[in-house]
């Protein structure tokens, strides 16, 4: 079985996903946004107190407060580093992404895989399938779980809301439509697990969410 926690990090009230086997401790990290030492003390905390042993980094997208933490996490726990493929571009470009919302960092860490939506990705034999979710990054995945019946959405798909579509390579078209295609074929029983804000599930947001009840008419 995979448990998850999630941690809420820096000016943008991030969401940092764990996820973790509970029968050999194996993690991954997605979207690691500490940003100072006070997160990345809680968020060591947790690993040392589950005795989890933290081995990759999958970002959803690498807009700035979804990175701010991978240089730490790389280098504390020698971790591998995943990013999609079709966001490349914007991890190289961080510092014109400092310049834009005013936030300072290091340089990232250069990825060691880019995943692709082919890509099998696995967790002590849990399968986690990349989703490619484009619309509010050029290459967004979405990371989906299906035997734990959960899909880590990113900044795609929210409680109540989608994803930004007025910032550097965004379109409205391609989220809509990654949403429509992707996402909504996805079971109503599924939890989804955004990149700001409260967790839901796909049934829930076909009868609440304005622009999902827009796509189904």
């Amino acid at each position: 079985m995979i448990k998850i926690k999630s941690f809420t990090f820096n000016p943008f009230d991030e969401n940092t996903f764990l996820l973790w086997s509970e029968s050999n401790r194996e993690s991954i990290v997605i979207d690691p946004g500490m940003s100072n030492e006070n997160e990345e003390k809680i968020f060591d905390e947790f690993l040392n107190n589950e005795g989890l042993n933290l081995t990759r980094i999958l970002n959803t997208h690498c807009h700035i407060d979804h990175i701010l933490g991978c240089k730490y996490v790389k280098e504390k726990y020698s971790t591998e580093y995943l990013i999609p493929e079709g966001d490349l571009l914007l991890l190289e470009h961080y510092e014109k992404q400092m310049s834009i919302v005013g936030v300072e960092m290091e340089e990232p860490p250069k990825p060691d895989i880019l995943i692709k939506e082919t890509d099998t990705i696995t967790l002590n034999g849990s399968i986690i399938k990349p989703l490619l979710t484009p619309g509010h990054t050029p290459g967004e995945m979405c990371y989906y779980l299906e035997d734990e019946n959960f899909c880590i959405t990113g900044d795609v798909l929210f409680k109540g809301s989608i994803g930004r579509t007025d910032l550097w390579g965004s379109d409205t078209s391609a989220i809509l439509n990654s949403i429509k295609t992707k996402l909504l074929t996805l079971d109503d029983s599924v939890t989804i697990y955004p990149g700001h804000g409260d967790k839901s599930t796909i049934g829930e947001e076909k009868k609440t969410n304005p622009f999902v009840l827009e796509l189904l008419k």
